[in-house]
């Protein structure tokens, strides 16, 4: 299998996602952005904005490669010789929708390569603005379900690590309710093959959009006040924290010369901090802030 045959079917991918996020929608078009990166590669930034559902979204492809840099080096830890090259192709998406009782979701499924060795990593995480542990259920529940058709110990193991990984330190709160999380997978410790990883990231992109509809469909009608605006908004400001302080995807892409747009299109239209602000204990708000927290089994729920 080659890696520009893995390419391909994440281009795809990007293609199949934008189709089903667009019927999802039912009000606004994915534009899309065709990049070239200097030293080799490019890709092509997908964005949808104001539609009747997501206020913004960006489904992003991109396929980069060239020599590993001292930046690169460092981010990743490597230990290379001069001018080794590295590949990397990939889909990354996040979504923010208007109404708050619908959830922020991220995805994102990718492939390295360097050498002789290769690795896959990825995962789907989702940050409802109000946690329903109902819903919390059945968004677990379908990632179960995926990693269940490929290794019985996936699932477990892979939202552990997206409880630890989707955290803010500084918060010392989880950023949703997690989902799940991988990373430097291969044939050497996955127990699968190169094909059957490569199924594995494409299989959690076919169910992306199915998995997000069913939470969308939940809220999407509700109506809301002024003041859940303003605790979503509040709620994005603890997104764009963990962006751009924790996240180690965003980091790497602003410290290695990557393409600043497609990189911080995760970020919210609008998002508000506000100093030292408390919810009202026994309200919603108090409640959702009660459950970021890691290793709750939402399939108990």
């Amino acid at each position: 299998m080659t890696k520009e045959h893995i390419a391909e079917s994440f281009r795809g991918l990007q293609l199949l996602i934008c189709k089903g996020l667009e019927e999802l929608d039912g009000g606004a078009s994915f534009q899309s952005d065709a990049w070239k990166r200097e030293e080799g590669g490019g890709g092509f930034t997908n964005t949808i904005a104001n539609g009747a559902l997501l206020e913004k979204g960006g489904v992003a492809f991109s396929e980069v490669y060239g020599p590993v840099s001292d930046e690169m080096k460092k981010q990743l830890n490597l230990q290379t010789d001069p001018g080794t090259q590295f590949y990397a192709t990939g889909v990354s998406l996040v979504l923010h929708p208007f109404n708050p009782h619908v959830p922020i979701i991220h995805m994102n499924v990718r492939y390295f390569e360097m050498g002789d060795a290769y690795w896959f990593g990825g995962g789907i995480d989702l940050t409802p603005h109000y946690i329903v542990p109902a819903q919390a259920r059945l968004f677990h529940e379908k990632l179960q379900a995926v990693c269940d058709r490929f290794s019985p110990s996936f699932y477990t193991n892979f939202k552990t690590q997206a409880d630890h990984y989707f955290f803010i330190p500084h918060r010392n709160e989880t950023r949703g309710i997690g989902g799940i999380f991988y990373d430097h997978l291969s044939e050497k410790n996955a127990g699968l093959s190169k094909g059957q990883l490569l199924e594995f990231a494409l299989e959690l992109g076919r169910n992306f959009v199915p998995i997000y509809a069913e939470q969308a469909n939940l809220g999407r009608e509700l109506p809301f006040s002024p003041e859940e605006l303003k605790w979503r908004n509040l709620r994005r400001g603890r997104y764009v924290e963990f962006n751009l302080v924790n996240d180690r995807g965003t980091k790497f892409g602003l410290h290695s010369g990557g393409r600043t747009e497609s990189i911080l299109m995760s970020l919210p239209a609008e998002a508000n901090w506000e100093y030292g602000f408390v919810p009202e204990e026994g309200s919603r708000e108090a409640a959702t802030l009660g459950l970021l927290k890691k290793d709750i089994s939402w399939l108990e729920m």
